[in-house]
């Protein structure tokens, strides 16, 4: 693993790398569905460069201009989607129509992991819908999503998209205000819980998508070193700072050790450093407080007596908040890592003797954004998944989403859908026509 380093003498001035940002020229985007070619965006490479400085996600991997690409190909299957709505009865007595008009005002408030990829979830189908919006991004992480809003506004009528930077004052402003008609809001539950107190008067439409600490569940017949790899990127992705990521995972005991090993030895080929450096696929942790929570989970882990295979000792002198891809074995489920949300390049890996002891471990907790269950045997699987109170379970990969697959929560993790028919249903106002 390369070492960590962070260094700020070069870096250029917001304005500089928004002047790139028309050059002609530009890089491929891919469609997330069939991997083809569909376009180039002349904004992208600034775009990324912009999006890896703030948030420090590396540009290769599955992260800067991943997402940058994600963003341009979300844009064109949202534009392409059929808009709901149609006759619902039509016989001699009735004839009744069901339309979505739009809801007028759309807040929309992301988080700082995804800034530029989640901003153009909740921004595509509020504008295809026929809304204006106003985009509050996260404080952490404000230029690149400001950036984007500046690329869209080169194609979109004057004053249809505005975005708004500040801290969480803006928010609260966002979500109490009179002429805001719904709001549309992705981080955690204790901001979603104030966010729905505060549009209570104004009786809010909402859709939240909230805190996660996703399980997976590893069946004993598994082959570990052929699912080692979609079990990192399951996790570690973003650098483990995704709101879907697998976050605890428990694994058959006939398998725990060969799986345990298999991971590690995957983990340990993957370069982490300065995101502009184009070997790494790993960075840093955004921001400090977020590098403390990773720690001080791991520790309570070491505490407790848990084994750590690989990682658990960041550099006290590196530049940057780096913590090392860090994997944790023989854990208590009942551990702090595994109840609680890490958001970050931890993973703790619980033992289990049975199916049904690892679904209630998996389901015990007071959140459900996604779970996953790996097999051979796929009905096997699907058995399980059926069980797993989560909006979504992924069969042998996790965390992976498709602008046409509706996403969101159940308990804690949030309300409402996005994505899809369904996504585009949640930024309009229902309105029946009989007669």
């Amino acid at each position: 693993m390369t070492t960590p380093v962070s260094t700020t003498s070069d870096t250029p001035t917001y304005d500089s790398l928004l002047s790139g940002i028309t050059d002609p020229g530009g890089r491929e985007v891919l469609d997330p569905a069939t991997g083809e070619v569909v376009g180039r965006v002349a904004a992208a490479e600034p775009l990324a460069e912009l999006l890896s400085r703030e948030q420090g996600k590396p540009l290769n991997g599955p992260n800067a201009r991943f997402e940058v690409g994600a963003c341009a190909a979300w844009l064109r299957a949202t534009a392409a989607t059929e808009l709901p709505g149609g006759t619902v009865v039509d016989d001699e007595d009735t004839h009744a129509e069901l339309h979505y008009r739009p809801v007028g005002v759309v807040g929309a408030i992301g988080p700082w992991n995804w800034p530029m990829m989640i901003t153009v979830w909740q921004v595509a189908p509020a504008l295809r819908m026929g809304n204006t919006v106003v985009v509050k991004p996260s404080e952490y992480t404000p230029l690149s999503v400001l950036a984007l809003v500046q690329v869209l506004n080169g194609a979109l009528p004057a004053d249809v998209l505005t975005a708004v930077a500040g801290d969480r004052e803006v928010g609260a402003r966002l979500s109490g205000h009179p002429g805001v008609d719904k709001l549309v809001f992705t981080g955690s539950t204790a901001t979603g819980q104030a966010i729905i107190r505060s549009s209570a008067d104004t009786v809010k439409r909402l859709t939240l998508e909230l805190g996660g600490n996703d399980a997976g569940i590893v069946l004993p017949d598994v082959d570990p070193k052929a699912i080692a790899e979609g079990l990192f990127w399951g996790a570690f992705i973003n650098t483990g700072q995704t709101c879907a990521a697998l976050k605890r995972l428990y694994v058959h005991t006939d398998v725990y050790d060969e799986v345990c090993a298999a991971l590690v030895e995957v983990a340990q080929a993957m370069p982490m450093g300065r995101g502009l450096d184009e070997q790494n696929v790993l960075g840093p942790l955004q921001n400090r407080a977020q590098h403390e929570v990773v720690a001080r989970l791991v520790n309570a882990a070491r505490d407790a007596g848990a084994k750590i295979l690989l990682g658990g000792d960041p550099d006290p002198d590196a530049a940057g908040h780096f913590y090392p891809a860090t994997i944790v074995a023989d854990v208590d489920d009942a551990n702090p890592l595994v109840a609680e949300e890490q958001f970050g390049p931890a993973l703790p890996v619980v033992r289990y003797e049975d199916v049904d002891q690892a679904v209630a471990m998996a389901n015990r907790l007071d959140v459900g954004l996604g779970a996953s269950v790996w097999s051979s045997d796929r009905e096997a699987a699907r058995a399980v998944a059926a069980r797993l109170e989560a909006g979504t379970v992924w069969i042998n990969s996790h965390g992976g989403v498709h602008p046409m697959i509706p996403f969101g929560g159940v308990k804690k993790s949030g309300y409402g859908l996005e994505f899809g028919v369904e996504g585009l249903k949640a930024v309009a106002v229902p309105q029946v026509v009989n007669g």
